[in-house]
């Protein structure tokens, strides 16, 4: 699902790194170098959610997120200094949806923001995936094995979501936890482990020789585009 996005921060360097990791993942970035552009941009196109820098010469982040909540309830997550504890606590009580501290990977960023819009606006990152007889709607929140709805807590299903968005490829463990929007100090690589053994029971699939879910072997885990021996 195709994501708009727009970055307001004064580093036109940070923009250019941006719009070039994201493209491939089918973001279009637009940019403002300031607080009063940024406002402007949002008068006058249509944005999934806005990515906001604290630190900015003139009207700082801070006081843009107070103008736009004003006004819209578009998703902003801030670009915080690393440490600045106050600006974050201070810019979720204006309305930010989220932070994500500096200096941080383009990867971190994006599954900030899908985590972001599942919860805000479910439908903007909808998306039904099948691998096998595994079928998933992000939208509904709902997976089925062979056309039976089974079970899965929030972690799980986020941790299903984003394996089978990366079929084939190997993930790793706290790549993993950033795809499923929960690179956060709440949940650990080795908690993984734990949600990805109850994800394979609930599927069923065989803990031993897993036929979709296989361990990769101090790395992380991969998703089998097609189902292995039994």
């Amino acid at each position: 699902m195709s994501l708009r996005l727009l970055l307001v921060d004064d580093d036109d360097r940070l923009f250019e790194l941006l719009t070039a990791a994201l493209k491939p993942h089918d973001v279009h970035l637009t940019w403002a170098a300031d607080g009063p552009h940024g406002l402007a941009a949002l008068e006058q196109q249509t944005v999934d959610a806005v990515l906001l820098d604290v630190m900015m010469p003139g009207m700082d982040g801070l006081e843009v997120v107070r103008r736009i909540r004003a006004r819209s309830t578009v998703p902003v997550i801030m670009l915080t200094a690393r440490g600045d504890e106050a600006d974050r606590v201070v810019g979720l009580e204006l309305g930010a949806d989220d932070y994500v501290a500096k200096p941080f990977s383009a990867r971190e960023l994006l599954a900030r923001v899908r985590a972001v819009l599942r919860r805000a606006r479910p439908g903007v990152t909808a998306e039904v995936l099948t691998i096998g007889p595994i079928a998933l709607d992000s939208g509904a929140r709902r997976v089925a094995v062979d056309g039976v709805d089974i079970d899965l807590t929030g972690i799980e299903f986020d941790l299903l979501h984003a394996l089978m968005r990366r079929a084939g490829r190997v993930v790793p463990r706290e790549a993993l936890l950033d795809e499923a929007g929960r690179g956060d100090v709440s949940v650990g690589e080795r908690t993984v482990d734990v949600h990805i053994s109850h994800v394979r029971q609930k599927l069923g699939d065989d803990p031993k020789n897993p036929r979709w879910i296989k361990t990769v072997r101090g790395v992380g885990y991969v998703l089998a585009r097609e189902a292995g021996p039994a």
